[in-house]
Formats: structure tokens, sequence, C-alpha cells
């Protein structure tokens, strides 16, 4: 089997060889949890919730270890690598919480009161791929493999080969709970290959990553005629609105912007704020800003860690370099940080950028955000709206005209006075996107379901009278159509 050379982002050596998965790989791995799956889909939905719950215990008392992975394979501060933890858990402790009411046959209205019953029960698949990124390797996997899983699935997931580490070690502890070894199988190598085979051969798949990669996952998912969802890129906006205090937006913002280096598909990167107050806004940003610690060690002593790879760092330079050549000013940071790591890139906001350039259409998915002003807040909406990605986006202001304001955004998920954490930490509540960012939701009993085929069941009762079989049977009813319409 070939070899990967992962890299050490924060020194830029290496850190581990990963075995190369091929595409005979995979396929054996599928089939090996198409065979385990007859037996863990019978297995009772509390039965499988029972060791969700021994799971989350188990990665608690793992988290120190978890973390330390995390760090070492991502660079993200103690800080976000304990907040992705939880959220881990999380997503977890949720699962386990609600899979056997979730998975409960129901009984529903039927068509006809007393004659007729109707029921549906949802069921498992058979074999789910999960495609997870770098960004966010513990958390990601615990939304998505644990719902599938708590479904009666097995599941074979594609690692992205930086993160695989600390997903490996999550599968073991949950095979410790008790998850059967082919029910939770891990794959790695070169990254279409071994994504291709996953979804030609699987049941569903669930991706998570950027938007053209989507596209080619949702074509070959279409042509198999196999489920899928996608939660793609984003271009997230925030919306300070007048009369909102400065400062809290502010810190805000840089929650929302700066989180995991801005390495988020739900990180704000647009940021809106009145034109009578944007003088004073950026100032207020930029010194707090420009306080922020960085640096990555296994204390809470740095509020942001390093970008995760070198091709990260380029990419980040680039959008800035683009955006001053297109006549926009940095307000702060704007520069690589090398006399901390080989990685690090400064916290940087941006002014002034021309409506329609790169830096506000396309997604960097680093440190990095604009601000821009607005003259009321229609406008502002209209430009908060004004994107093809409807990820996240966030509004800074009075709870009450927030929330009014919240249903005129495009996007599937909207934070007041949070930049993405409310939504996201809320467990129960869907997380997807709409327009280009993506198909479908995961997270509450839809992110369970999205795993399932509905059964449905209907009951005819033994009764003196019964459902018409012969025309003259029906000639009888045909007078009554009318008020048979009211009980049917």
């Amino acid at each position: 089997m070939n070899l990967i050379t992962v890299v050490d982002p924060l020194t830029g050596t290496k850190l581990h060889d990963l075995d190369s998965h091929s595409t005979e790989d995979v396929i054996a791995a599928i089939q090996l949890g198409r065979v385990a799956q007859k037996a863990w889909g019978v297995r009772s939905a509390k039965d499988r919730a029972a060791i969700a719950k021994l799971i989350a215990k188990k990665l608690s008392e793992h988290g120190d270890q978890l973390m330390d992975i995390l760090q070492a394979e991502t660079g993200k501060s103690r800080a976000h690598a304990f907040e992705e933890l939880t959220g881990g858990l999380a997503a977890v402790s949720y699962y386990a919480r609600v899979t056997a009411k979730t998975m409960k046959r129901k009984r529903l209205k039927a068509g006809v009161p007393l004659m007729l019953e109707a029921y549906t029960e949802p069921s498992a698949l058979g074999v789910v791929g999960i495609i997870t990124p770098w960004n966010y390797p513990l958390a990601l996997t615990m939304m998505d493999v644990i719902p599938a899983l708590m479904a009666g699935n097995a599941v074979v997931q594609k690692a992205d080969n930086q993160a695989a580490k600390t997903i490996r070690l999550a599968r073991d502890i949950a095979v410790m709970a008790g998850v059967p070894e082919a029910i939770w199988q891990v794959v790695h190598g070169e990254a279409a290959k071994v994504g291709n085979a996953i979804t030609d051969n699987v049941d569903y798949v669930a991706f998570t990553g950027s938007t053209p990669t989507g596209r080619i996952v949702a074509e070959r998912a279409a042509k198999r005629l196999i489920g899928y969802s996608l939660e793609l890129g984003g271009k997230n906006p925030m919306i300070v609105m007048p009369g909102a205090d400065l400062e809290m937006a502010a810190e805000t913002a840089i929650g929302g912007a700066f989180g995991n280096a801005g390495q988020l598909c739900v990180s704000i990167e647009r940021l809106y704020v009145p034109n009578h107050a944007i003088k004073e806004f950026e100032a207020i940003l930029a010194k707090r800003v420009n306080s922020l610690t960085l640096g990555v060690s296994d204390h809470y002593n740095f509020d942001i860690g390093s970008l995760t790879s070198r091709a990260q760092l380029e990419r980040v330079e680039g959008f800035i370099q683009r955006a001053q050549a297109d006549g926009a000013r940095i307000v702060a940071g704007g520069r690589a940080l090398p006399e901390i790591g080989p990685n690090f890139y400064a916290p940087t906001v941006i002014a002034d950028a021309p409506a329609n350039s790169e830096i506000l259409t396309k997604e960097v998915f680093g440190p990095v955000i604009v601000l821009c002003g607005y003259d009321s807040l229609d406008d502002a909406v209209r430009l908060a709206n004004d994107s093809d990605f409807g990820l996240n986006a966030s509004i800074v202001g009075d709870k009450k005209a927030a929330l009014k304001l919240a249903s005129r955004l495009m996007a599937g998920s909207v934070n007041v006075n949070e930049g993405y954490r409310a939504t996201m930490a809320s467990m129960a509540a869907p997380m997807g996107g709409m327009k280009q960012s993506g198909m479908g939701r995961r997270s509450g009993p839809g992110g369970l379901l999205r795993f399932t085929e509905t059964r449905t069941i209907g009951v005819a009762n033994k009764l003196p009278i019964g459902l018409p079989t012969r025309a003259k049977d029906y000639k009888k009813l045909a007078p009554l159509m009318s008020k048979l319409a009211r009980w049917i």
C-alpha cells in the first residue's frame, strides 16, 4: 500500500505517514459494511442509542488525547479544539436522547377513520458514505456519522488525510463503546479516487466541502438515484443594526470571523455597518483585532491558532494581494507571521473593497473579514443577500428587531448577537445552506432521518362495511361523495 506524508502545520515538517487506500480497498470496505449492517440494522433503536450514550462518555474521558491529536493535525488553538470537542460531544449526546423516539413507528390519520389505519416507520438505507473535511474533523464526524449509525446503517467514512488520525481515534473510541468494527470504517488517500469509489457504491452520501466538489458528488449520486446531502461553501454576512452596541458588535464579529483562524464554512466574511457609524466601528474593531494573541499550545493561552497548511496560507495571501490591487485598504493584519510559525496569518480586516470584487464574492476560508457600509436596513439586506451562497448570516442589535430582520436573509442559519455558534451549537435545530451552499440539513431529527427510507403501512380493519371492490358498491357510494369528502 502506498503512503501519504502528512505535514505538521506548526513546523512544516513531516508529522506522520498515512496509508493511501485504493478503489478496491474502498469497495471491499463497503462490501464488508453491507454484510455487517444486516445484524446492526435489526438491533433496536434503543440498543443503538445506549451505545451512543457510552460513546459520549468515552469521548469525554479521552478528551485531552483527542484535542492533542486534533491540534497536531490542524494547527488550531486549544480553545478552538475544545470548542470542537464539545460540539462533537453535544451531537452524540443529542442523538443518544432522540434516536429511539425518532426511529419509532408512528400512527397517522388514515383515509377513512375506523375502517383504515396508517403508519410510517423509518428504515435504514444500508451503507452510508460520509466525506468529511480537515477543518472540523471531529465535530463534523459526530454530526454525520453518529446519526447514520443510529438509523441502523453501516458507515464508510472518507477522512481528509490531514485529519485522519483524529477521526481514527474517534472511531476506535466508538468501537470500544460497542460499535462493531465493520459498521464504521475509515478510509483515506487520493481525494478524487476514494471519494468517487464511495459515491459510486454506497446507498447514500453525505458530503461536507467545497461547492465545486459538491457538484461532482451530486452528479455521481444522481446518476445512481441515491440520496445525498451537501454542506458546501459560504460567504457569510453580518449586519450591525443601527443603534447596536459597537463594542459588543466588534467582539461578536471577531468570534464569528476568526474562530479556527477563519477556516470554517459558517465563518463571517462580510460585515455591514451603518455608514454613520462605520469610522467609529472601524477603530474599535481594529483595536480589538490587533490585541488577539496567536499561537498553539496545550493550554488556553492563545486566541487563534495556525492555518492548517501552506496551501491555505498561500490562498489567503493571494486574496489579500488581489484585494489591495483592486483598491481595498488594510485596516488590521494583512500579513503572514513566520516568526510564530510557517502557516500563521494575522487576523485581517479590509475596508473600501469595490462592489463585486473577488474579496466580497468568493469564499476566502481564512482569517479575513471585509468591512462595508450601508445607508438603510433595506440596503443592508440587499447587500447581504447579494451572493451565490446562503449558508450562514448574523445580525447584531435589538433582539426583537433582529428576529424580524432574520426572515429577510437568504441563509440556512441566521444568528442573532452571535456569529455562528448560536445555531451550530443547537443540535436539535437543522443546519444547512440555501443557494450554492448545499442541499439537505444536518442536526435535529431530520439529520437522522435523512439516512433512512420511509415505509408506509396501511391496514384495512375487518368491519361489516368495508372498502368497495365491485361496480355496484361504487354506484351506492357515488351520491354520497360530498359527504364522504369531509371524512377522507
